[in-house]
């Protein structure tokens, strides 16, 4: 280890872009005095400023690192002076029983909720992680802004992006999907971890669902418009992602929303990085509003 900040461990340093990649482990209060790891893109403009900051949610089976190393976001972040910060998709060794048992729930699969069914009410707390702890240590150890931040993910880290911004307009001023899981109530990734997570009162997993939280308290004047896109060939988009049940709930709120269907794009990081400019542009240019400066 590299160095030692406010409970911050550096486990590697990257130069990248003229900034710097790096990982950090640290104990985690929040998901139950677990060691959690996230990574940090710090652009050179963070050496002599405070720079905005975003966060980027992983999908299932991912850590911190997918999109830090292949989700092509930094080129844009380092031209224009943000900070991006990657955090993993679930608490990590928590020994609970049926953990790694599969893909989609357990380890790599906390879909940015709080759990309150007993067995995972301790460890699973990811909701609380990306909107409270993580972003309170990255204020107090890195040179970026206190104000508010952009957010944005990709899949299962898609929903967690729109249900933690929707959820919190006063902490965002912009936010942001790929193929997002726009629905999880009513399909069976979010079926399967809701009912684990929360348990089986299904007006429970309603908190968590942005197309019903749209429904319920949308429009929100925060987010003068929502990015999401998709992919037409991707193989989740019917059965799981559901995007034009949120696009409905946006018309109905009057929400702005621009869905992007991508032609002949799949599900992967392919898909991701092929339009990762658009994303952290669509963010920065909110951040510059937000801030009234100039980004790059």
């Amino acid at each position: 280890t590299l160095e030692n900040m406010s409970g911050l461990t550096l486990v590697s340093e990257w130069k990248h872009f003229d900034g710097k990649m790096r990982k950090y482990s640290h104990k985690s209060k929040v998901l139950g005095d677990l060691k959690a790891t996230f990574f940090i893109y710090l652009p050179s403009q963070a050496d002599s400023q405070t720079v905005p900051v975003l966060y980027y949610l992983a999908g299932l089976t991912c850590t911190g690192e997918n999109g830090s190393q292949k989700g092509n976001f930094a080129q844009v972040a380092s031209e224009r002076g943000v900070s991006i910060v990657f955090p993993d998709t679930s608490p990590r060794g928590s020994k609970i029983e049926g953990e790694d048992e599969s893909y989609d729930f357990g380890s790599g699969a906390g879909f940015y909720v709080n759990a309150t069914a007993e067995k995972w009410a301790k460890n699973y707390q990811m909701y609380s992680y990306v909107n409270e702890e993580l972003p309170s240590l990255i204020e107090h150890n890195f040179n970026v802004e206190s104000g508010k931040a952009g957010i944005f993910g990709h899949s299962m880290g898609g929903h967690g992006a729109l249900v933690i911004a929707l959820k919190n307009p006063q902490k965002f001023c912009s936010v942001s999907a790929f193929a997002p899981i726009c629905n999880p109530s009513k399909v069976q990734w979010g079926k399967k971890a809701f009912s684990g997570y929360i348990g089986n009162n299904e007006d429970e997993w309603l908190a968590f669902d942005a197309t019903e939280i749209m429904e319920k308290n949308g429009p929100f004047a925060s987010f003068e418009m929502i990015l999401i896109d998709q992919g037409t060939n991707d193989e989740f988009l019917e059965e799981q992602l559901k995007p034009k049940n949120f696009a409905l709930a946006c018309s109905k709120a009057k929400q702005k929303l621009k869905l992007r269907m991508q032609e002949g794009y799949d599900h992967s990081y392919y898909f991701i990085s092929s339009f990762a400019s658009d994303h952290v542009n669509f963010h920065c240019d909110a951040l510059e509003k937000e801030y009234g400066r100039k980004l790059g």
